[in-house]
């Protein structure tokens, strides 16, 4: 196996007890959260494999919930994150599920308020790192370890070309790119790696591209 910083062998600075089921999962309730746009009011949180058997006592139920809080791998609220949601008025419940998947640490996040709702798979592959696989049902492969932009659009020529201009225009490099739709000439996303945080100011532009319906990001 090759190891590209000391922390994939140690894991990051965490709340225990495993940086696989605890910070990974905190990981992936914080990227939820970002995609969302915001703290959600409800969520739904699909365990599988590994995760649906050890959940409570590796803190992967406290952790998905403080993620959604905001709260870093680090943060001690960790600790307190169901009292901590009650107060924020988030309500949640958790659903270990026996269905087969590729990892064994797998969650699906289904997230939403009064007016909109959010589906997310993502798994933890060890040493706190993740990947998102799947969002709204379209397949991808997102890390969270760099900064991210996710822009639905309709499938229309031009609309990958404008979206790249205007990062070249604020000489933003992409580092990795993929693009996947449902059907052809229907809703799209693009899935945008790069490495700089982007300023909301920006991502503002974007939203008003031509067949652009939505634009969020992940910051780093």
């Amino acid at each position: 196996m090759k190891y590209t910083s000391v922390f994939d062998i140690i894991g990051p600075v965490m709340i225990g007890p495993s940086s696989s089921h605890t910070a990974g999962a905190a990981r992936i309730g914080r990227v939820a959260r970002d995609l969302f746009g915001g703290q959600p009011k409800w969520a739904k949180i699909h365990l599988y494999g590994s995760f649906a058997e050890t959940y409570k006592g590796h803190g992967t139920d406290v952790a998905i919930i403080g993620g959604l809080l905001d709260y870093d791998t680090f943060d001690e609220r960790i600790k307190t994150a169901f009292a901590d949601a009650e107060k924020a008025n988030l309500t949640y419940e958790f659903i270990p599920e026996t269905a087969h998947t590729e990892h064994p640490n797998t969650a699906r996040l289904v997230i939403g308020d009064d007016e909109t709702e959010l589906s997310m798979v993502g798994i933890s592959i060890g040493g706190g790192s993740i990947e998102i696989i799947e969002l709204n049902g379209f397949p991808l492969r997102l890390s969270g370890g760099m900064p991210a932009i996710l822009v639905v659009h309709d499938d229309r020529a031009g609309c990958i070309a404008a979206v790249a201009n205007c990062l070249a225009g604020y000489n933003i490099n992409i580092g990795h790119m993929e693009v996947s739709r449902k059907e052809r000439g229907n809703m799209a996303l693009m899935v945008i790696e790069v490495d700089q945080n982007i300023d909301k100011s920006i991502l503002d532009e974007m939203s008003t591209l031509p067949n652009i319906t939505k634009v969020t990001r992940i910051k780093n």
